[in-house]
């Protein structure tokens, strides 16, 4: 199958670049970014020096659609929205990694992004790109749109808890740590600035609740608000969340495990840990970096009737590009691990 990336010069664009160069079903035939154009791809990701010839292209549609079967656009928020309506209009599978249309209820971007949607009636098209969740409805769709990092994190340890009606679902606190490449390639600053940080940035309304509240009160049944305050930390790649819920009825270990294991055991990009000894007891980032697993722990704190459910992931990889991947293989019938089924690197 042939692919393109528009936006391929970011963080993200290189890390789907990397990906799709070593898929066995996949020829990457177009890359565009409109500051390198005419540039080896590896001007801007030197990573990939040796593994491609390809140079970066202006965006032509026409071009684009006469030479690729599905199309990734990797673009800043906000700037996706024409693209994607032109791509569509003229036949061609998308996946969107940008949060353009990740939200199904047009009135949600100007409460979470400050702006209206340009293409209102382009948002029931999409399909959010979780395929744990909505594998079914990934098969079928010609737009899929990636979740937000955080957002996924967070959703995959809550969904199973929202699922079972076993937490409060009007207090729900997700305390999310994030590397600075969540930033993006452009929003970095200065290693002063930077190294050593534990900093909150949006303690009261991240755009990332507006996905996590549109995908669990579809599961409930029922509107359900989270609150979430995400801080940047000092490592590249990762993010570790903290969701706080608090128990509805009493449960133990054992049928926390058997609810956890029902629901994602068949997922083999979720792992459940909970050791007993050792350092590693619960989901830590370090161990995901270049993985698209999202790892997911817990712990009761049964004073306060709270359970604490842990998720971890690679921000870049289960969180933009390997989720990218993996709802790729969903959407054109390859093996859903092809590609993407790679051990974390260990140290980093």
């Amino acid at each position: 199958m042939k692919v393109g990336i528009v936006g391929a010069s970011g963080y993200v664009g290189g890390e789907v670049l990397r990906l799709l160069l070593s898929h066995p079903k996949v020829e990457v035939s177009m890359v565009t970014s409109r500051q390198h154009v005419g540039k080896f791809l590896h001007r801007a990701q030197p990573s990939l020096r040796g593994f491609t010839d390809l140079k970066f292209s202006e965006l032509d549609y026409e071009k684009m659609s006469d030479s690729c079967d599905l199309v990734f656009t990797a673009v800043p928020h906000g700037t996706a929205t024409d693209i994607v309506k032109a791509l569509y209009d003229r036949g061609m599978k998308i996946i969107d990694l940008s949060a353009d249309y990740r939200l199904h209820n047009p009135e949600d971007y100007g409460k979470w992004y400050g702006w209206e949607h340009p293409h209102p009636d382009y948002l029931e098209k999409s399909t959010f790109g979780v395929p744990e969740l909505h594998r079914e409805e990934i098969k079928k769709s010609q737009l899929v749109s990636c979740p937000g990092c955080m957002a996924v994190t967070s959703m995959l340890a809550l969904n199973p808890l929202i699922k079972n009606d076993l937490i409060d679902t009007d207090h729900i606190i997700v305390d999310s740590k994030i590397g600075s490449s969540g930033a993006g390639a452009g929003a970095g600053t200065s290693h002063a600035m930077r190294a050593g940080v534990i900093r909150p940035y949006k303690p009261a309304k991240h755009r990332h609740t507006g996905e996590i509240e549109q995908e669990l009160s579809q599961t409930a049944g029922k509107k359900i608000k989270v609150a979430m305050s995400p801080h940047a930390v000092d490592v590249v790649r990762g993010i570790l969340c903290t969701n706080h819920t608090f128990l509805k009825k009493d449960i133990d270990e054992k049928e926390l495990w058997k609810i956890y294991r029902s629901e994602y055991s068949e997922e083999r990009f979720i792992r459940l840990i909970r050791d007993k000894e050792g350092l590693h007891k619960f989901p830590d980032p370090k161990f995901l970096v270049g993985s698209n697993f999202c790892d997911i722990g817990f712990d009761l704190d049964r004073d306060n009737n709270r359970l604490i459910a842990l998720s971890a992931s690679d921000n870049l990889m289960k969180g933009a590009a390997g989720s990218a991947i993996q709802n790729m293989n969903v959407m054109s019938g390859f093996d859903e691990f092809e590609g993407i089924m790679y051990s974390p690197l260990t140290p980093v």
